[in-house]
């Protein structure tokens, strides 16, 4: 493989790098106090889910999101921390690009229908797929140091 200025392996890290950012990036955004004591972003996607026209995803969201809305608040602020936090450092790292993968599946799905989010969740998807069938861990991360998943 023939690139320019860093080799292959380097370039897959950068690509790796930039989706945490970009997790990082969508954890910072977030109104915390919002979704932590208002139930801001469960209520925004229970309307979503709500008027979706599959009727798999009104019921999922009946089933597993309605019941604990602020457990579920938690677990998606302080997982893409987790996932941004693990795509950085290269810790985990096939763990976390597998996780993030199916949360943006997740959040695919749910937002079908909103085109202006579907971009996002359509390339950190594909970034997710390529890092992780790359083994984009192989290098500048702590999976590489500690002799992880080699």
């Amino acid at each position: 493989m023939q690139t320019i200025w860093l080799g292959g392996a380097e370039w897959l890290a950068v690509l790796r790098i930039g989706l945490g950012l970009w997790w990082l990036e969508s954890w910072r955004h977030k109104d915390r106090k919002g979704w932590f004591e208002r139930g801001t972003g469960i209520a925004w996607a229970a309307d979503i889910a709500g008027k979706h026209r599959w009727g798999v995803v009104r019921t999922g969201f009946r089933r597993v999101v309605e019941p604990r809305p602020k457990l579920i608040a938690y677990v998606v602020v302080y997982a893409e921390l987790a996932l941004g936090l693990g795509l950085v450092t290269g810790f985990l790292t096939p763990v976390a690009l597998v996780a993030g993968l199916l949360l943006n599946l997740l959040y695919l799905v749910l937002m079908i229908h909103d085109w202006a989010e579907q971009g996002q969740n359509a390339m950190m998807a594909l970034i997710s797929f390529v890092a992780l069938f790359a083994m984009a861990w192989q290098t500048w991360s702590l999976d590489a140091a500690l002799g992880l998943f080699l």
